[in-house]
This record gives structure tokens, C-alpha cells and sequence, in this order.
């Protein structure tokens, strides 16, 4: 536990690291946790300071804290701002030039790091988990920033996130007798399905629950119908050339529309640029720096862009089609107005029947079908795998094994053995405590419904938000903030 004399102790370190007076509410109760080495679910804010609450309690102990990421970007930016403060941290990822990656296992082996981000699947590739079973290598915790990612995107395209539960009990089993380490889960979007989900998966034990509402009084939120294409070009259009000396960010759903519409708003001498995973490296951090520093208005980004990067004065973010889930929306409109200032954010979406500018449907119902063809594949997968195994060997042998075996997972019809082996079981009874994760696939369709909901509906909507994501308003609450309710005032 932290005693008073020692919290005081605590509070200079962030005086001299950060440079602040006092921690923000909630930081001080999620660092007491840490330090005492307890489990946590921290839902707070985009731009409450979360990473903090991680970075302090690994920089104030002796050995390593695991911090997992789901972007190479994010983790860069994290590392870069602790590297100029002279703090022991690092990184590890795919594109890592090799000698850079010499040099960071040549610290973890030395025990010179505090902090070392990684993916999940750096996480548990081969010579990473070598390196930290080693018993001598001290673990005092592992960090799941962006923790939704891993409900958003652990039955797909990132299954490592599935196993990272498994992770505690192996490591342990290599250090000495009485070792312990706390699990914490961080995130600016869980509504309580998702809470539930991480808590599941993570295998957190009795977790220490800080969960805040994502309202920011700040925020005017507004969405427009359109009803062509060339109508949401130009409502966008407007939209930004109102704000012409404001810094923002524009949202869209796919790498192809980054770039076309990157290259359109630079014919209507605006200053922006297209941000996306498919960018190198050098050139991500180019186009991060020019924003940063003003030289661009704003990105024209995909989900890629804006994790952890740190732009108080975003004045605006506008969506050219709705996110599939308000959970990715609520991440995206967070990163404007920081400094606490007036932002705006805009949300273009097509009239209901979208017969003259179907885009939304099409892409909402082709990620329909896609989920179901998930899991229609994974329940034909089952039938083919062997009962038990090695995961890296099933996912060498079929292309979309790792996938499987998540989402089975997930259907609570298969149990993992440590990271890296599973066994496939029947279905547990529904009466089980963890039926409401076992039954995640099936609430996708709910979730997608809700953003539906939310462009639709004619009442507050910072007051449908905080429903969604298991918060009650009083009766009387009315943001007076969105278009609903200014609407109402006129």
C-alpha cells in the first residue's frame, strides 16, 4: 500500500516528471492502485490524462511494466514524449530496424527499461516471450491501453488480443515464488457489454473499477443528413472553410477515401494531408509533425490517425460517414477541444432509405456479411481442427485459423492453455457467469443498430451517448450542446 509519507513522494516525482501541481481526479486513486499492485478497469475521457496513471506507478518501481498497444503510431508517440523527459522506456514492433531491436533486448536483459510497449502479437511472438520469461527479469505490471480495441477487434483481425489473459499465469510460473503483478485495462469508450468483455478476457481479479461518463460539456455535437455525394463533399467543405484558421481533423473509413479526399481538399487551397496505416513510417511521422505544428489545417485520417496524440487546441472533427460503432465515434469527437475550449464536431450521414447516395448502407451491410462470414467460417474451422493444439501451428496450416480459434473462444467453445496452446470444448451452459462474454458475436448487430439510433434520433444526444455507455442522466439533464437541443431553444 502507499502511506501518506510515501504519496507525498508519489506527487513530487509528477511534480518534477510532468510538471503539474496535483494529479486530476481520478489519476491519484488509479496510481494508489497500481502502486499497491492491484487490478484496475479504467474508463476515462479522451484527454483525461490516462497515461499517466500507467507511466508513474512503472517509472517509480524497479523492474518492467508491460504497456500493449494496438498502434505502431500511438506507441511512438508515448515512447518519443518519455524519451525526451530522459525516462527509461521502449518499444518493440515489426518495423523496428534491426539494430534498433538489438539494442532494446540488450536493455530489457540489463534491466534498464521501466516501460516497453509492444503489440499483442509482439507480445507473444517467440523471442519476445523469451526474453521476458527469463526469471531474473522483473515483471511489476501489464498495461492494455485502448483497451476497447481488444472487444472491437479481438473476433477479427487482431486475435493475439484474445489470449493476452493468458499471459499473467505463464510469466509468473518462470519468476520467483511470491512474484505478483497487477493487469489494468484503460479506455475512453466501454459501455458495460464491453467492460464486461475485458474484464472476461483479461482474467482481471476483482478489478478496481474507475469508470467515468464520456461527457465533455465542451463538445457541440451535430450531425447532417445529405443526400448525394457531391452534397456531402460540399456540406464538409463548408463545414471546414468556416472554420478556416482552426486546427481539425477529418475522419473517413477507408485509405482510399483518405487519399482522394486529401488531394480534393488541396485543390480548394486547403492545407491537409492523408494519414492511414499504408503511409511508411517516416512519412506518418512527417504528416504528425506538420499538424502538430500547424503547418497542416488538418488530416484527413482513418481510426489510424490521433491515439494518444497530444493537440490541446483541435478546434474541430467532422466525419464523412458515420464510424460502424458509437464506441469508435465517441474515441474520434474526444480528440477535439482538450484545452477544455468550445469544439465542434460534425457527422455526415445518408437520408434513411439511401437510394440517391447509398454509401452507409452498403458499407454497414458489407460489414455485415463480413462478421457473419467470420463466423460461419469459424463453426466450419471447428469441425476441421484437431481438439487441441498449438495455436502458431493452426494458424501456419489454415489462413484464417488464429481467427477461428478467437471466435470460438469468444462462443465460450474453446479454453485457452497459456498463450500459445488451446483445446477446443462444448459450449458451457448458459447459466454460466461469463455467458454475457461467450455471447459478444451475437451482440454486434445491437451495436451497429445503436449508431443507427443515434443519427436518428430527435432527442438530446450527449443524453443517448450516456445511455449507451451504462451511464443514467438525471431527468432534467439536456446537454444544450448538440443540434438536438439547440434546436429546442430557437
Amino acid at each position: 500500500m502507499v502511506y501518506l509519507q510515501d504519496w507525498e513522494t508519489v506527487r513530487a516525482a509528477f511534480q518534477s516528471i510532468w510538471g503539474y501541481e496535483d494529479f486530476r481526479f481520478p489519476q491519484g486513486k488509479v496510481i494508489r492502485t497500481l502502486l499497491a499492485r492491484r487490478d484496475a478497469l479504467v474508463v476515462m475521457p479522451t484527454g483525461g490524462g490516462k497515461s499517466v496513471c500507467f507511466q508513474l506507478p512503472a517509472l517509480l518501481q524497479t523492474g518492467l511494466t508491460l504497456v500493449v498497444s494496438p498502434l505502431v503510431a500511438l506507441m511512438e508517440n508515448q515512447v518519443q514524449e518519455l524519451r525526451q523527459r530522459q525516462l527509461p522506456a521502449a518499444l518493440l514492433h515489426s518495423e523496428l530496424p534491426a539494430g534498433q531491436r538489438r539494442q532494446v533486448f540488450q536493455n530489457l536483459e540489463r534491466q534498464q527499461l521501466r516501460l516497453l510497449y509492444l503489440s499483442p502479437e509482439t507480445l507473444l511472438s517467440k523471442p519476445v516471450w523469451q526474453c521476458l520469461c527469463q526469471p531474473q527479469l522483473q515483471v511489476n505490471g501489464l498495461m492494455l491501453d485502448e483497451a476497447h480495441c481488444l472487444v472491437q477487434w479481438g473476433e477479427t483481425f487482431r486475435p493475439a488480443y484474445r489470449r493476452i489473459g493468458e499471459v499473467r499465469p505463464a510469466l509468473l510460473q518462470h519468476k520467483p515464488a511470491g512474484s505478483q503483478f497487477a493487469i489494468a485495462a484503460f479506455t475512453a469508450t466501454a459501455d458495460p457489454r464491453a467492460q464486461q468483455v475485458i474484464q472476461s478476457v483479461l482474467k482481471l481479479k476483482q478489478p478496481e473499477p474507475v469508470l467515468l461518463s464520456p461527457y465533455r460539456a465542451n463538445l457541440r455535437i451535430e450531425v447532417q443528413t445529405v443526400f448525394t455525394p457531391r452534397g456531402r463533399r460540399q456540406r464538409l467543405l463548408k463545414f471546414i472553410q468556416a472554420r478556416s484558421r482552426q486546427s481539425g481533423l477529418v475522419y473517413v473509413r477507408s485509405r482510399q477515401d483518405s487519399e482522394t479526399f486529401a488531394a480534393w481538399f488541396r485543390q480548394q487551397n486547403l492545407r491537409a494531408a492523408a494519414y492511414h496505416a499504408g503511409l511508411s513510417p517516416s512519412n506518418r511521422r512527417r504528416i504528425e509533425t506538420d499538424w502538430l505544428n500547424n503547418r497542416l489545417q488538418f488530416v484527413v485520417c482513418t481510426s489510424a490517425f490521433g491515439m494518444g496524440i497530444n493537440k490541446p487546441d483541435v478546434r474541430f472533427v467532422a466525419h464523412l460517414h458515420p464510424p460502424l460503432l458509437l464506441s469508435e465515434y465517441v474515441q474520434e469527437i474526444g480528440r477535439a477541444g482538450r484545452d477544455g475550449r468550445l469544439s465542434h464536431t460534425l457527422l455526415l450521414a445518408s437520408e434513411p432509405t439511401g437510394w440517391l447516395d447509398p454509401e452507409d448502407r452498403q458499407r454497414q451491410a458489407f460489414f455485415e456479411k463480413q462478421l457473419r462470414s467470420q463466423r460461419h467460417m469459424a463453426q466450419s474451422l471447428a469441425r476441421c481442427l484437431p481438439p487441441q493444439g498449438e495455436v502458431a501451428a493452426i494458424a501456419k496450416q489454415f489462413r484464417e485459423g488464429e481467427i477461428a480459434l478467437a471466435l470460438l473462444h469468444s462462443a465460450g467453445q474453446l479454453a485457452w492453455q497459456g498463450p500459445f496452446h488451446y483445446q477446443i470444448q462444448p459450449a458451457k451452459s448458459s447459466n454460466s457467469g461469463s455467458q454475457s462474454e461467450r455471447s459478444s458475436a451475437q451482440t454486434h448487430p445491437k451495436q451497429l443498430a445503436a449508431m443507427k439510433q443515434f443519427i436518428t434520433t430527435q432527442h438530446c444526444r450527449w443524453r443517448f451517448l450516456l445511455h449507451h455507455f451504462g451511464f443514467k442522466p438525471s431527468a432534467k439533464f439536456r446537454c444544450d450542446r448538440c443540434d438536438n437541443c439547440l434546436r429546442r431553444q430557437r
